[in-house]
């Protein structure tokens, strides 16, 4: 299943739609789209996040078993964004490591923390392959 005009839309919990600009649009760089005083639509990188208020925000244990991000095909846009992400001091829940390293799973990898608790994964795969592929490797993310 695959199309070029196809784009992600993912809706998720934030307090409130200022503190929402300052991570997502001066943080992380997405441009801002249509707005209400509950809700702002943002581009992140070509896909569309739309962050509705709500007051039952409870921080996670850890990554599992909600995140949500990006998977970069260019390594040099993933280090872009990781070096965007501690120029503007944004909150790491986990800094930048390397996950199967020597294997056809290997890749990099960095969470961030929004102000509202949701953490936001940043890969890029050495091996394409390993992005829908490598099914005999059954391995997926760290061990819980």
């Amino acid at each position: 299943m695959t199309s070029a005009a196809v784009l992600f839309h993912l809706a998720f919990p934030v307090a409130d739609i200022p503190t929402t600009k300052e991570f997502y649009v001066d943080g992380l760089g997405c441009t801002p789209g249509r707005e209400t005083p509950n809700s702002l639509i943002l581009n992140l990188y070509g896909h569309q996040l739309v962050a509705h208020t709500t007051t039952d925000l409870v921080p996670q244990k850890g990554i599992y078993p909600r995140h949500f991000g990006l998977v970069f095909t260019a390594e040099t846009d993933w280090e872009a964004l990781l070096h965007r992400a501690k120029a503007q001091v944004l909150t790491f829940h986990q800094s930048e490591k390397r996950r199967f390293p020597g294997t056809t799973l290997e890749h990099r990898t960095f969470f961030l923390q929004d102000p509202f608790y949701n953490l936001l994964e940043f890969k890029y795969y050495c091996h394409p392959t390993a992005i829908f592929g490598e099914i005999e490797q059954a391995l997926v993310g760290d061990a819980v």
